[in-house]
C-alpha cells in the first residue's frame, strides 16, 4: 500500500529519478558486477543485479525492494538516530570510539548518527570512511548517514550547533534574514552543503522554520526571525540550497531536516520547551496558523525530514474537532498523522527531537546541568521508555532522534506491539532518502579534497560578505562613524587588539589615549540558577542589570566623552534603550567577526541589514506581549525591518 503512495509523491521529482549516466562507485569489500558496459555493486553478494542494486531504477522502487530483503533487526537499526559515541570532550568530540562504533554498526545495525566531531576536515573524512567500511562489510551493505547540527556559525551551543572549526563562518539565520536576500540564503546553504559532503556528512539538522514570536526565547538566532512569511521563504531557499534543488535531495546535496513541528517559538516567558517548566506552548493570541505557515512554504522545497517539537500544544488548539492531546509532538498522533501527514500531505521522514524517550526525574524537573540525567518525555512521564517508543510509532513517527537502543525497537516488533508493516513504512522513507543521495553507490569521501573544500578562500570570502550585509545600523549621530574612519587610536572592549592593528588602528590602554571607543556587547540573560539553560541558551528579561559588565563598559566609554560605537550581538532581542542613549552609533550583529566590523569602519561602507525582529523598549512592554504573536510589544525601540544606511 505504501509503495504506490510514495511513488506518486516522488514521481514528478528529479531527485526521484535514476541517474542518466554511470555514477562513480565506491567499494572497499563489495564485489562489482558488469552489465552492458555498466558497473553495479553486488551489495548482497549473490552474483546478480537485484532491483535495489540497480542505480538505473527510481530511489523509491529500490527502497521498496530492499525493505523486503531486510531482517527485522536491520529495520530496527534504521529507525533510531543516536549521537555517535565520541572521543574527547563533549560537545566538540575529536573522533569516534572505534570499538563502540563497530558494535553499533555491525551488531546493532544502526545506520544514522549525529556527528559532533570538530577536527581537521581530512581527519573527519577519514573517520567517516572508516565507519562506512564497517557498514559495507555487513549483509546488504547499507551505508551510514551522518547528520550534523549547524556548523557554519561564529559561535556554538550545546544541542543546537557545532563549533565551526575550519568551516566557513556565516551569520546566524537571523543575520541571513537581515540581508533580505533569498539568493544569499541559498548560496550560504549550497556552500555549507559542499563542506558537509566533503567530510562525509549527508544530513543537516536545519533549518528552523520556527517563528520567533516570543522575544525572550533563547533559540531565536536559529530562526529567520519573527515574520512567518520571511521564515517560510528563507527556509524554503535554505532547503533548496542544501539539498541541491527545489524538488528534494539530490546526489549533490545534503538531506535537510526542517524543524520544529510546530509552534516551538510560542513559549511563555521565553522558557524553552526543552525544559520541564517550559514544556507547555501557549497561543493566547490565537496565532497557531502563523506558526504552521512557514512550514507549508518550506515543504514546497521537499525537505527530506521534519523534526517534531518538544512542546505540548494547549488544549485550545483543536485538530479534527478535538483538543490537542497533552503530550509532546513526538507522541501526538494529531500532530504527526492528522496534521502533518493527512491535512498538509507531507510525505517525508518524521523525526523526533533528541531525548524524548529518556526520564526526567526530580532534579531534571527543577533544572540542572547534568546532561546524562536530562530527558523530555512531556506528557508521557509515567510511561516506560518502550511504551514511549510504541506511542511515538502510533503517532506516525519514522525515526527516534537521539535514541540508540535498536534492541528495544526489535522487542516491540517481535512482541507484536509495533507491527512489522508499520516499521516497513518508516524504513522505506528512510531508505528512499539514502538512495536519492547516492549513498549506496558511493558513501566514501576524499580526505585530501576535504581539506581543499572546507573553509576555502572562496567560501570564507562569501561568508564574510554575508556578515557585512547582515549588519544593522540602529543609531548614527553623524559623528562616531566618521570619527572612526579618520581616527588612529581606539579604545576597545570585547574586541581583538590584533585584528584592530591589522586594520591600521593603534589600541589605547584606556579612553584617555583614544580618538574613539569601540565596545562589543551581548544581549543580556537572566537564567535560573543551576539550570541547564544557563549553559545552553539565554532566558529571562531582556534588559541590562546595573551590574552588567557590558553596560558598565558603555557607561565608562560614554563618560569619557569619546565618540562611541557600540556593536550589540543580538542572538535574541535586547532592550537597548540605555545603550542607545549613551552611544553615538549602535550596530546590531547576528554573527560578525571583528575583521568584518573594522573593515566596515575603515572603509566607511554603507550598512544594508534590516532587523529580522523588533527590539522592545521596556521590560513592561515585553511582559505584556503575547508569546504567539510576532512583534507585538508596545512602542518598540526599533520595529522589525528597521535599519539605517550610515550615509
Amino acid at each position: 500500500m505504501l509503495f504506490p503512495l510514495l511513488l506518486a509523491a516522488h514521481a514528478a521529482s528529479p531527485a526521484a529519478k535514476a541517474p542518466e549516466a554511470q555514477p562513480v562507485l565506491g567499494s572497499r569489500s563489495v564485489p562489482l558486477l558488469k552489465l552492458g558496459g555498466l558497473t553495479f555493486k553486488d551489495m548482497n553478494r549473490n552474483g546478480k543485479i537485484d532491483p535495489f542494486e540497480d542505480w538505473r531504477r527510481p530511489p523509491v522502487e529500490r527502497a521498496h525492494d530492499l525493505v523486503k530483503r531486510m531482517t527485522a533487526a536491520q529495520k530496527a537499526g534504521l529507525v533510531v538516530h543516536p549521537m555517535a559515541p565520541g572521543e574527547g570532550e563533549f560537545p566538540a568530540f575529536h573522533g569516534f570510539k572505534r570499538k563502540e562504533m563497530r558494535q553499533l554498526v555491525a551488531k546493532d545495525n544502526i545506520r544514522f548518527f549525529l556527528n559532533t566531531i570538530s577536527a581537521a576536515p581530512s581527519q573527519m573524512a577519514e573517520i567517516a570512511n572508516d565507519v562506512q567500511a564497517i557498514a559495507e562489510a555487513q549483509p546488504l551493505a547499507i551505508p551510514v548517514t551522518f547528520s550534523s547540527d549547524p556548523r557554519n556559525q561564529l559561535s556554538d551551543a550545546v544541542g543546537q550547533s557545532v563549533n565551526a572549526g575550519q568551516f566557513s563562518q556565516w551569520p546566524f539565520p537571523t543575520g541571513l534574514a537581515a540581508t533580505g536576500d533569498v539568493g544569499l540564503v541559498q548560496q550560504a546553504a549550497r556552500i555549507a552543503s559542499a563542506e558537509y559532503r566533503a567530510v562525509g556528512i549527508r544530513m543537516t539538522m536545519s533549518p528552523q522554520a520556527d517563528v520567533a514570536s516570543e522575544p525572550r526565547w533563547g533559540r531565536a538566532n536559529g530562526t529567520f526571525g519573527s515574520s512567518p512569511d520571511a521564515n517560510g521563504k528563507f527556509a524554503a531557499a535554505y532547503i533548496e540550497g542544501f539539498q541541491g534543488g527545489p524538488d528534494g535531495v539530490t546526489p549533490d546535496g545534503v538531506a535537510s531536516v526542517v524543524k520544529h513541528w510546530v509552534g516551538y517559538g510560542a513559549v511563555p516567558n521565553g522558557e524553552d520547551a526543552l525544559n520541564y517548566y517550559g514544556r507547555q506552548l501557549a497561543f493566547p493570541g490565537g496565532r497557531f496558523d502563523d506558526h504552521v505557515r512557514p512550514f507549508l512554504e518550506a515543504f514546497e522545497s521537499k525537505p527530506a525530514a521534519v523534526m517534531l517539537t518538544y512542546g505540548v500544544a494547549p488544549p485550545s488548539i483543536t485538530i479534527n474537532g478535538r483538543p490537542a492531546e497533552q503530550v509532546g509532538a513526538g507522541f501526538s498522533r494529531q500532530m504527526v498523522t492528522e496534521l502533518l501527514r493527512e491535512r498538509y500531505r507531507y510525505p517525508g521522514i518524521a523525526m523526533t527531537d533528541f531525548g524524548i524517550f529518556d526520564d526526567c526525574g526530580e532534579a531534571c524537573r527543577k533544572g540542572m546541568t547534568d546532561f546524562s540525567a536530562f530527558g523530555m518525555p512531556w506528557g508521557v512521564e509515567d510511561l516506560t521508555p518502550k511504551q514511549r517508543i510504541a506511542k511515538a510509532f502510533d503517532a506516525g513517527v519514522d525515526q527516534l532522534g537521539g535514541y540508540g537502543n535498536s534492541a528495544a525497537v526489535l522487542e516491540l516488533v517481535r512482541s507484536g506491539r509495533v507491527a512489522i508493516a508499520r516499521l516497513d513504512r518508516s524504513v522505506e522513507r528512510l531508505l528512499t532518502v539514502k538512495f536519492q543521495m547516492g549513498e549506496f553507490e558511493n558513501p566514501y569521501v576524499d580526505p585530501a579534497a576535504a581539506d581543499r573544500i572546507v573553509g576555502s578562500t572562496e567560501f570564507r570570502e562569501a561568508a564574510a560578505e554575508a556578515q557585512r550585509r547582515s549588519l544593522v545600523l540602529l543609531k548614527d549621530d553623524g559623528k562616531a562613524l566618521s570619527a572612526a574612519r579618520r581616527a588612529r587610536h581606539v579604545w576597545l572592549v570585547n574586541a581583538s587588539a590584533d585584528v584592530a592593528r591589522q586594520y591600521g588602528f593603534d589600541v589605547a590602554k584606556d579612553p584617555a589615549g583614544a580618538d574613539f571607543a569601540f565596545v562589543r556587547i551581548a544581549s543580556p540573560a537572566h537564567n535560573r540558577s543551576g539550570d541547564l539553560m544557563a549553559d545552553v541558551m539565554k532566558q529571562g528579561a531582556l534588559s541590562f542589570d546595573r551590574d552588567n559588565t557590558d553596560l558598565q563598559a558603555v557607561e565608562r566609554a560614554s563618560a569619557s566623552g569619546l565618540p562611541l560605537i557600540v556593536v550589540a550581538h543580538l542572538d535574541r532581542p535586547a532592550i537597548l534603550t540605555p545603550i542607545v542613549a549613551r552611544s553615538g552609533a549602535v550596530i546590531g550583529e547576528f554573527g560578525a567577526s571583528d575583521a568584518v566590523l573594522f573593515d566596515m569602519l575603515k572603509k566607511g561602507s554603507e550598512f544594508q541589514g534590516k532587523l529580522p525582529f523588533e527590539l522592545p523598549s521596556t521590560d513592561v512592554a515585553v511582559e505584556a506581549q503575547l508569546p504567539d504573536v510576532p512583534d507585538d510589544s508596545h512602542d518598540p525601540l526599533f520595529p522589525r525591518g528597521f535599519g539605517l544606511t550610515g550615509k
